[in-house]
Parts: C-alpha cells; sequence; structure tokens
C-alpha cells in the first residue's frame, strides 16, 4: 500500500505547513534536562497522527513511533 507520508521527517514537515499557527516555541521539560513543545502544540500533533493513521494516509508503525 502507498502511503502519503513514509518517513518521520515527512511527517513533521507536513504537520508544520498544516499547521502554521501552532507555536514551535520549545519550552523546559519537567526533568529540567532538555526542552519540549508546548502542551498544546504536542496535544494538536498527536491528534494529528491519529487522523493520519485511521485515514490510512501514514502506516500503523509510523504513527506509533514518529515524534515532534
Amino acid at each position: 500500500m502507498a502511503y502519503a507520508y513514509s518517513t518521520q521527517k515527512q511527517v513533521r514537515e507536513a504537520f508544520w505547513r498544516e499547521h502554521p499557527d501552532m507555536q514551535r516555541k520549545k519550552i523546559r521539560n519537567y526533568s529540567g534536562g532538555g526542552t519540549m513543545y508546548v502542551t498544546d502544540t504536542r496535544c494538536a500533533f498527536t491528534d494529528w497522527i491519529d487522523w493520519l493513521s485511521k485515514d490510512g494516509m501514514i502506516s500503523q508503525e509510523l504513527a506509533q513511533r514518529v515524534t515532534l
């Protein structure tokens, strides 16, 4: 089966292209040793990945391993 996106990089680029209003600012993570995106951005990415997977645009395997 041919998917619209087959790599994590393609998925991340498509997310930012489809969601230009999402905040790209990173904040300190909970342990204080690194950075992460704000909660609204992380939740939107997770929901979007779920939608892509259910719509058959990405494989289930890619959906389980892709990160923002």
